[in-house]
């Protein structure tokens, strides 16, 4: 947090009571130099490392230049436009700022799918000041001509690094074709690759740029633990780690969907309260899920990366890595969902030998050497031992998956005895929409 007030950096009135609501009274470090730069008008591009408080940063001075001399909108249109990568993020964009404006006359909608788009379509009848959407179900109901975005006065895309990894840039470069040139706009982003450099040309003018953690630094305040375990061991790992009654909230973050499925199983037979949550879940399921975790119900969420940058839960006191990302980035993701809000967390890593080689691609990118703790498993048995062999052939491991894995029949990508398209049963980029949008 800084030194300055919400109130010293010119918000306006009804949203410092809102804030004040909710204990806010501190600005964090993005948030103090952002706010001044979009009141001004800037556009903005805004580099930090998740749980900065990116969505404040936007969301105030937003919500404060709609309020002023406030025009109702008209059907169909949106006077701001926010995109998200995830559906969880987009819901909790517009939580955020259904809190911030409370006290401000202003309609909000959010468009995603993996529900009916009826409603959705009902929400955009009369106009909103501000939509929240993915990419994918955006760009259906415009092309329906449900959303009509040339009167947008404002332009967020939020995690755009996120964006390009699920397959979005394309969409997200064809919303920009139906904005209008006259337009404030900001990007938002924990890391700068070559593709998002390229976005920030073609859609910022002159921005404004923030960057308040060198890229690819974890939260200062979150403490990394290393497990060398072998994969037949890591589920027994996790229960032995989980007696510690210190683990209250705790998310559990596998590679594939059918992994978070066996985990969270393997765990409620245990007796432990865990909710998977992943892209072959409904919403509405995500959802349940997330408030079932949110309220205390359930203790464990077993989660996929396509939840990392949209959970926004206060306290969750660990993370575990039950496999390592084949992305390094997106362990800074993952381990962001703790020490939010100025908090402390802990984040605990399980690294078979198969993946060693995504270790030290973490470690390079953190530039952290995460600390080595030793567990005292017992050996392991010949039955595990043959296990771990079979997890460690060529068409298996790389995937996530063990050899003759029945998800998949002999002959099709990924199958028996053919290598996947893409490593550790990653969706090929042509399918990655359907989890998100």
């Amino acid at each position: 947090m800084t030194d300055v007030t919400f109130a010293a950096l010119g918000v306006a009135e009804p949203i410092l009571r809102a804030l004040a609501a909710e204990n806010y009274t501190h600005p964090t470090p993005i948030q103090a130099r952002a706010i001044p730069a979009l009141l001004a008008g800037r556009d903005l591009l805004g580099i930090a490392q998740t749980g900065t408080g990116k969505t404040a940063a936007f969301g105030l001075p937003l919500l404060q230049k709609l309020s002023i001399g406030h025009v109702p909108p008209r059907p169909r249109e949106a006077k701001a436009l926010i995109l998200a990568p995830t559906r969880e993020l987009a819901v909790q964009i517009e939580d955020s700022l259904r809190i911030y404006g409370r006290f401000l006359n202003l309609k909000r909608a959010v468009i995603l799918g993996g529900v009916s788009q009826n409603a959705q379509i009902n929400a955009m009848k009369n106009g909103v000041d501000i939509l929240v959407a993915t990419p994918g179900r955006l760009l259906d109901l415009v092309q329906q001509k449900h959303i009509r975005l040339d009167t947008v006065q404002v332009f967020i895309v939020d995690e755009a690094d996120r964006m390009l990894d699920m397959g979005f840039i394309r969409d997200v470069r064809k919303i920009v074709a139906h904005l209008p040139k006259a337009r404030q706009s900001m990007l938002f982003s924990a890391t700068m690759p070559d593709d998002i450099v390229k976005l920030v040309g073609d859609m910022l003018k002159s921005p404004e740029r923030i960057e308040v953690t060198p890229q690819g630094r974890t939260a200062d305040r979150i403490e990394q633990k290393l497990y060398y375990v072998p994969m037949p061991q890591k589920r027994q790992l996790l229960s032995v780690l989980l007696k510690d009654e210190a683990m209250n909230r705790v998310i559990v973050f596998t590679r594939t969907k059918h992994g978070a499925n066996r985990v969270s199983e393997h765990l409620s037979k245990s007796g432990v309260v865990a909710e998977p949550i992943h892209g072959n879940k409904s919403q509405n399921a995500r959802q349940r899920a997330l408030e079932m975790f949110r309220t205390g119900k359930a203790r464990v969420l077993v989660a996929t990366d396509i939840a990392a940058r949209g959970i926004d839960i206060d306290d969750i006191s660990h993370v575990i890595n039950f496999e390592l990302p084949n992305e390094p980035e997106s362990y800074v993701h993952r381990i962001g969902r703790t020490a939010r809000a100025g908090g402390e967390g802990i984040a605990i890593s399980f690294c078979d030998a198969s993946e060693r080689d995504y270790l030290r691609d973490i470690e390079r990118l953190t530039r952290n050497k995460i600390t080595v703790v030793p567990h005292d498993l017992p050996e392991l048995t010949e039955a595990q031992k043959a296990q771990a062999e079979e997890q460690r052939r060529p068409h298996g491991h790389r995937h996530g998956k063990p050899h003759g894995h029945k998800g998949h029949k002999s002959g099709k990508p990924g199958g028996q005895g053919q290598p996947a398209k893409k490593r550790n049963g990653a969706r090929a980029h042509w399918h990655r929409k359907r989890d998100a949008a």
